[in-house]
């Protein structure tokens, strides 16, 4: 299959000298802004955004336009968001909008990706768990939905063989997280508690040390000794088994059927209200870029590695992208059940109060373009729009 022209993208990243927040500032503002970034590989939350935006624009597809003139879609440049990657860079999202133009803007960061939702920058984003119910809690249920899945799995615990040979050997060790309050930093909070360690979720101090640390910084952090391990998405994961690292653990391997999101799709209210048959047909691409995904492995990984390399400069090396591309499975079923563990699991931690996620998925049009396909509807365990 032929790719389409690129659509036309603005690149988002975050401004060079943005403030670190520290550990206390964070344990003060957690409980008011939730969850913070989940799904980028060196994601990290920015105030300001450097945007630069490509001087050509998409040539559109044949075929009848639908009620919007564009869409403008939102991503990351992760494997972890192999769905848009791979479905715009063969064309399969262009194909099902016919006229109406993609548009697409590439974040580091997930509140980056919220904040360009809420302000119309963006209509349809693919993003992590934690920014997404972020987004929703934040702005108490008005502001986006999740109308789709996209990417389960894709998160390890890697050592040093020569500090850690088990499970039971983590105490007194480093590891690392992405970010205080992230997908990954909370998961790994919820499992050192299951294990009867003892954590301040704040600072990260206790049995096991939990070092928030920029996933592009991890492998010098590893190499230097400053971190023992890390709980971290792919390909940082394998980037580190690279380095010597060891898999200890499989993050799929807690989760009942080794099933858990990483990715969702999202949409604003306002866009969805307004025009649903241009959601149904991202929807439409997303399904069918999956099925893509499925059949043509190792064309869809070559072509996620294609756009990363576009967007970030380099190309994944095989040693890293291989077992990452591996480890992540692309589907259309967001998981509800799984969101709401999530969402559980960092209230125990004290990371979050409880949030409200009722109304949070809004799936009727996903499962009228699954239904259309033949295929079974997907749940919102409850959670659906009110």
């Amino acid at each position: 299959m032929a790719p389409n022209p690129a659509p036309s993208h603005t690149r988002v990243r975050p401004d060079a000298g943005r403030i670190r927040r520290t550990a206390a500032a964070a344990a003060a503002g957690l409980t008011a802004v939730a969850l913070l970034s989940a799904c980028g590989y060196g994601s990290k939350a920015d105030k300001s955004l450097d945007t630069k935006g490509d001087a050509a624009a998409t040539a559109a597809g044949s075929g009848a336009k639908l009620s919007a003139d564009t869409v403008k879609i939102g991503y990351f440049a992760n494997l972890t968001h192999g769905t848009p990657l791979v479905g715009l860079q063969e064309g399969i999202f262009q194909k099902e909008l016919g006229a109406t133009q993609v548009k697409t803007q590439v974040f580091n960061a997930g509140p980056a990706e919220i904040e360009a939702l809420n302000a119309g920058s963006i209509d349809i984003g693919w993003i992590g768990p934690s920014p997404a119910i972020n987004g929703y809690t934040k702005s108490e249920g008005q502001s986006l939905k999740i109308i789709g899945g996209s990417a389960s799995g894709g998160v390890k615990l890697v050592v040093n063989p020569d500090k850690i040979s088990s499970l039971d050997d983590l105490k007194g060790k480093k590891i690392a997280t992405p970010q205080l309050g992230n997908t990954q930093d909370v998961a790994l909070l919820n499992y050192l508690a299951g294990k009867g360690y003892k954590v301040d979720a704040a600072s990260g101090a206790g049995d096991v040390s939990v070092v928030r640390t920029d996933n592009k910084v991890t492998p010098d952090a590893y190499k230097s000794g400053s971190v023992d391990g890390a709980w971290v998405p792919e390909p940082t994961a394998s980037k580190l088994v690279t380095l010597g690292a060891k898999v200890l653990l499989n993050e799929k391997d807690v989760w009942p059927d080794k099933k858990f999101v990483i990715t969702n799709i999202i949409v604003s209210q306002k866009f969805l209200k307004e025009h649903a048959d241009v959601v149904e047909a991202v929807l439409r691409g997303s399904a069918k870029t999956n099925a893509f995904i499925k059949a043509n492995s190792d064309k869809a990984k070559a072509d996620a590695n294609e756009a990363i390399k576009k967007e970030v400069g380099s190309a994944l090396e095989p040693a890293v992208l291989d077992p990452a591309w591996a480890d992540i499975e692309f589907l259309d079923d967001p998981l509800a059940n799984t969101l709401q563990a999530e969402a559980d699991h960092a209230v125990t931690a004290g990371l979050l109060k409880k949030p409200n996620l009722n109304g949070i998925y809004d799936l009727t049009p996903l499962n009228k373009v699954l239904a259309a396909q033949g295929q079974a509807a997907v749940s919102d365990a409850g959670l659906g729009a009110k």
